[in-house]
């Protein structure tokens, strides 16, 4: 594979992150099977490892912890996420207000819980995976500055960051002599474009690594949504029906377009999967997607979409389909209007 540097910390990645949201009960909970899906993608190439120790209330992060044991860890960029709550179900109410967020009491706390779930020393890249107003943004970047000079963490980045607080912390890192967020992680795919207009260029400005998540934007653009047939059972439809009943204005508007984007990459010659992956890969911002696989199957589906080059033509037909800088946007937020987007704002990356 193209290894690529990790923003400015010189930690050379591949071009696809391996997601390990649905290893446990969320997706796939069986340990030896998620196992096997973690060796195959590392078998295949892939050194970037990325998981949360939300997922599954930390089991994702055991099962990862595992599957590198026996000589494996030394290979991997591995990365996890703290801020969501971890004595009650995520998106449950009660529990500990302290048992989360992103104070340093919660941080100096959760990042020792997740070496320990990863049986490991070092953590390559510890990320606050949501912003919060209750804690200052200085707090936290001491606190992971603190942990990264203990060597604990090699570096440090952010999660589903708007582009007004990126710029915050990196002013706040500068003026008060700490360490900086590195990375960001948004959520970015052809149905979701908003990106592009702000957080892009700024992740740019200030050299940050860009690993997108979804960028098959849960899944509409897997190639089993298409007009005229019925929507999909899926776990993540059970848990979050609001994102694919088709009522919903935003939703229709995106299977309209999933289905304009499958009949392009047929004509194209590959699959919706490929096309959606090296989209992302093709902006000059981009690191590396998260790619996040329930199966083995799935997990080869998206394998080659690194070593797919998206020619301009196509690239112009996506933009027609979606234009720059337009979110169909999630639940019943509605369509942005074409109008609304700039044409000037897609990039990509040359050859």
């Amino acid at each position: 594979m193209d290894y690529r540097s990790l923003g400015p910390t010189g930690m050379m990645v591949s071009p696809l992150c391996l997601g390990a949201m649905m290893f446990g009960p969320w997706g796939e909970p069986d340990h030896a099977r998620s196992t096997e899906i973690i060796h195959r993608a590392l078998d295949a190439g892939i050194n970037f490892i990325d998981t949360a120790d939300v997922y599954s209330q930390g089991e994702s992060e055991e099962i990862v912890g595992e599957a590198l044991a026996g000589g494996r860890r030394d290979g991997v960029i591995l990365a996890t996420k703290f801020h969501g709550p971890m004595d009650v179900a995520m998106g449950q109410p009660g529990g500990d207000p302290n048992a989360r967020g992103n104070s340093r009491r919660w941080i100096v706390r959760e990042v020792e819980n997740s070496l320990r779930r990863l049986k490991t020393d070092w953590i390559d890249l510890y990320q606050v995976h949501r912003p919060e107003r209750e804690t200052d943004v200085e707090e936290t970047l001491s606190a992971l500055t603190d942990l990264q000079r203990q060597g604990k963490i090699r570096a440090f980045g952010s999660s589903t960051y708007p582009a007004s607080e990126t710029v915050e912390a990196q002013w706040v890192a500068q003026r008060r002599g700490l360490g900086r967020f590195v990375t960001e992680q948004p959520p970015y795919s052809i149905l979701v474009r908003g990106i592009e207009a702000d957080l892009l260029p700024v992740t740019e400005k200030y050299g940050m690594g860009v690993i997108p998540w979804s960028p098959l934007a849960g899944g509409w653009l897997s190639g089993r949504f298409r007009l005229g047939q019925d929507v999909p059972d899926s776990n993540r439809a059970k848990r979050m029906p609001a994102r694919y009943d088709l009522s919903l204005p935003g939703n229709q508007a995106k299977l309209e377009a999933a289905d304009a984007l499958a009949v392009l990459a047929e004509e194209a010659g590959m699959s919706l999967v490929h096309l959606a992956i090296a989209f992302v890969l093709a902006h000059p911002a981009v690191t590396a997607p998260i790619i996040g696989p329930r199966t083995m199957e799935q997990l080869e589906t998206q394998l080659g979409a690194a070593d797919v080059v998206l020619t301009t033509d196509v690239l112009d037909r996506i933009d027609e389909i979606v234009p720059p800088g337009v979110t169909l946007s999630r639940e019943d937020l509605g369509y942005v209007p074409p109008a609304l987007a700039d044409p000037f704002l897609r990039r990509r990356r040359t050859a």
